[in-house]
């Protein structure tokens, strides 16, 4: 009896190790993303796309014209720009300074962005938090969750605060919006794109395009905030300081 109890308990520790081992080999198998991009265009406007302006609703557009008009005269501060905070989604996305995507852990996917050093984690394979913690923790980027479907990693954003903006010209959102984000690597290439939900601001999901070239010949640097920072002479768009 005492063999035959110790041999079950050998057995639920095997079935043990083979379960820990085939999630490990299902984490692993995960398609590799990492490295270091660089947008080679910039446009402080996001583009839509498929051409054309953002659906804003009647609210939208009042939050759009009062941003422009504040940006412009001083009254409103980007402060991104002025003090360095994170820009916010999708903002982040059009940054004209490299950045450096990390799998390690495996159970987590790390942007690492040169500008302002903003760091963006996305769990994978977990839920997001519960609606009273989005609401009681607004972050600038939000919240990220992710999964594989394929060689794409699917993002799900939300529980953002309401002191960002879409692009660099003001283009609001609330801290209802959600965002998709569908990343792939092709050849040298990696590309994102993003559907943005706000219906407090936009009368439809809309969504946005970015490609970036990998470029592991590039390190990321220090970034100070107000100094001067790297050769961004390439990135077509960028204006010269």
């Amino acid at each position: 009896m005492k063999r035959f109890r110790s041999c079950r308990i050998c057995m639920s520790c095997w079935l043990a190790v083979l379960a820990n081992w085939a999630a490990c080999a299902t984490l692993s198998a995960a398609p590799d993303i990492s490295g270091t991009y660089w947008a080679t265009t910039y446009s402080p406007t996001i583009q839509i796309l498929g051409g054309g302006a953002p659906p804003l609703n009647a609210a939208g557009k009042v939050a759009y014209d009062r941003n422009r008009a504040g940006l412009k005269d001083g009254s409103i501060v980007d402060k991104a720009r002025r003090v360095c905070v994170p820009d916010g989604m999708p903002r982040v996305l059009a940054t004209p300074y490299p950045f450096e995507i990390l799998q390690v852990p495996t159970d987590q996917v790390t942007f690492v962005y040169e500008m302002n050093h903003q760091i963006r984690v996305i769990y994978i394979d977990k839920p997001l938090p519960e609606p009273h913690r989005l609401l009681v923790e607004p972050l600038y980027n939000g919240h990220s969750i992710g999964r594989w479907e394929g060689e794409t990693l699917v993002v799900e954003t939300a529980g953002f605060n309401e002191r960002t903006f879409l692009d660099a010209t003001g283009l609001p959102h609330s801290d209802a919006m959600r965002t998709i984000e569908r990343i792939r690597k092709t050849a040298k290439e990696l590309e994102i794109v993003i559907t943005i939900h706000d219906p407090e601001m936009y009368e439809r999901d809309w969504q946005a395009r970015f490609v970036y070239q990998e470029r592991n010949d590039v390190r990321i640097e220090e970034y100070a905030c107000n100094d001067n920072h790297r050769d961004l002479s390439a990135v077509k768009g960028v204006e010269p300081q």
